[in-house]
């Protein structure tokens, strides 16, 4: 058994995952981190990696509504109870790293975070908007959206292999 921190042994746990998360403990194969988080009856780690383009790719941001961009994510990820892990972007598109809970939907999620994102980037820096669009826009209607772990799927793969299957 691979384990980090307290130690138990699988035959104490039981099936609850809720121990698994408390324990830090993954039986047979797999080190898990404290990335774990609860609500209701669940222990998930769901992490997502989206990424946002300008409309027509348009250079329209600089370092300042970079960094504005990413406060403005982080409140809202708050809001919407989950945790912003990474954020960075270019002149035309922005790299969001967040984990979520199962129960988050997370096209209302993506379209609140584009659509308030938007509508406070226009307020705030005007001048700067208007020189690449002149209707009320800033984000393409498309996103690109993957979800990623902590192990890979040969791992998981081994892991789930490995399982005691009763007689």
């Amino acid at each position: 058994m691979l384990c980090t921190g307290k130690c138990i042994s699988s035959t104490k746990l039981g099936d609850s995952a809720l121990a698994y998360a408390k324990y830090n403990v993954f039986p047979r194969t797999i080190a898990m981190k404290d990335d774990f988080v609860s609500k209701g009856r669940s222990v998930s780690d769901m992490k997502a990696h989206l990424v946002l383009t300008s409309k027509y790719r348009r250079k329209v941001f600089n370092a300042e509504m970079l960094q504005r961009l990413g406060e403005i994510v982080e409140d809202l990820c708050q809001k919407w109870e989950c945790k912003l892990i990474e954020f960075n972007g270019e002149e035309d598109h922005v790299h969001l790293l967040f984990q979520y809970f199962p129960q988050m939907e997370l096209t209302k999620f993506i379209n609140n975070l584009k659509t308030v994102t938007s509508r406070r980037l226009r307020n705030e820096f005007q001048e700067r908007v208007d020189q690449f669009y002149w209707k009320d826009v800033l984000w393409n209607s498309s996103y690109f959206i993957a979800s990623c772990g902590g192990v890979t799927i040969s791992t998981l793969r081994q892991y789930i292999e490995n399982q005691n299957a009763p007689d």
